[in-house]
């Protein structure tokens, strides 16, 4: 049961909703996460600026397995139902592939290194080892790749976090719960 509820569009704070209101129009309906975040202008818009230049970073397949990974680690439902229906239907990995991301792997060698640093980067609360760092330096990722690759970890905790502790309502297709793979 949500611990907060979603902002109604005339509940939404006036230096929340142009942000808001992009997002609605760019995804076509608004998620209950965002209408929950929006709340607060202040994280909610700088959670927002994250998101948007990080979705520059890398391809959409190593971020989207980052993210369920990510999500798969700190136990979170909620962006376990969202990363898998976008790895799904925009990134085009397979239900398999979904899996495996949870389970901090992918298909492609150069994507699992990434996957798995980023487990790595969970795991060690960012004490990775010097093996841990070659491993993805070795599968092809510039220094500056790596620090996407950490700012990816840190946006998904982050969202992981707010519906771990706030618990929206799910609107996006039901996965198996987090550590039931």
């Amino acid at each position: 049961m949500p611990r907060a509820e979603a902002l109604k569009p005339e509940q939404v704070p006036a230096d929340s909703k142009p942000t808001l209101d992009a997002f609605t129009r760019n995804i076509g309906f608004t998620p209950n996460m965002m209408a929950t975040l929006a709340l607060s202008p202040l994280a909610f818009n700088s959670w927002a600026a994250l998101f948007g230049s990080l979705s520059k970073a890398l391809d959409v397949k190593t971020r989207d397995s980052i993210g369920l990974a990510v999500s798969e680690m700190n136990g979170c439902d909620y962006c376990l139902t969202v990363h898998s229906f976008t790895a799904l239907h925009m990134a085009r990995l397979s239900a398999d592939e979904i899996i495996l991301a949870r389970k901090g792997h992918a298909t492609d060698p150069k994507r699992d290194a990434a996957v798995q640093f980023a487990r790595k980067v969970i795991e060690t609360r960012g004490k990775v080892s010097d093996a841990d760092l070659k491993a993805v330096r070795d599968a092809g990722y510039t220094d500056a790749n790596v620090m996407e690759i950490v700012a990816l970890v840190a946006m998904y905790s982050l969202t992981n976090f707010f519906n771990n502790v706030f618990d929206p309502e799910k609107d996006f297709p039901a996965v198996p719960p987090a550590g039931s793979i």
